[in-house]
């Protein structure tokens, strides 16, 4: 689990500078997307999306790799699939976003259901967005942001 994790890491990384420490996302370095998805088919063409918009994309494929993802990569944003083996895209939130070093990092879920009950859900696992499947370039790009006002590429 992420609590149970050794997190001895900075909530965000950081570029030395002649006389202060910056985040990284300051520094001119890409914002880094992480997204989570069982379907390949959907994490490649987000990542190609995300990738040809500027953007540094990780991925895994279900909720116990995200997990490892988020404490080694520690991403600016997250995209997470609601319905996934193991692990799904709810309980992968509420850890992440439980986790006081990433409480802040937005997360958004993915689904192919557009339900009221669905969107309500994930907001009381803690996701900042919702987005339904399959999305178009501009959807997912205006998640991002959404999600990272003054700091999307």
């Amino acid at each position: 689990m992420l609590q149970a994790a050794n997190l001895s890491m900075q909530e965000h990384p950081t570029v030395a500078t002649d006389d202060q420490q910056m985040p990284a996302a300051m520094t001119g370095a890409p914002v880094k997307v992480l997204v989570i998805d069982d379907s390949q088919t959907i994490r490649r063409s987000a990542e190609t999306l995300l990738a040809a918009a500027g953007y540094a994309v990780v991925t895994a494929a279900d909720g116990y790799e995200a997990l490892a993802r988020v404490v080694d990569e520690q991403p600016d944003l997250i995209f997470i699939d609601i319905m996934m083996p193991r692990l799904d895209g709810f309980q992968a939130c509420a850890l992440i976003k439980g986790n006081p070093r990433f409480a802040a990092t937005p997360v958004v879920m993915l689904s192919s259901k557009d339900g009221l009950f669905d969107r309500a859900r994930g907001r009381l696992a803690g996701a900042d967005d919702y987005l339904t499947k399959p999305f178009t370039r501009d959807e997912l790009l205006g998640a991002v942001r959404a999600g990272l006002p003054g700091r999307a590429a």
